[in-house]
């Protein structure tokens, strides 16, 4: 039984937030797909998928668009999990 995953980080190489996100995340105990700018993945379809942003992460919560490490850990501190 496979489970579809909901959950997106958009990331780049040597990316401090990012990597947070991601520790984050699993600390959280959330599956997630990672998208990595550079490796397999582009701007273009990052820009596709979230348009207008400047930086990353990008995550995407459950299919709910969240934003950046920061914006993540509010959620966090706001809704719980």
């Amino acid at each position: 039984m496979s489970k579809t995953i909901e959950t997106i980080v958009w990331s780049k190489m040597q990316c401090p937030y990012c990597d947070m996100a991601k520790a984050l995340l699993k600390q959280k105990d959330i599956e997630f797909e990672e998208r990595k700018i550079g490796a397999g993945w582009t701007i273009e379809q990052l820009l596709e998928s979230v348009p207008n942003v400047k930086s990353v992460p990008q995550i995407i919560l459950n299919g709910k668009y969240i934003g950046g490490y920061q914006e993540l850990k509010t959620h966090f501190e706001t809704e719980g999990k």
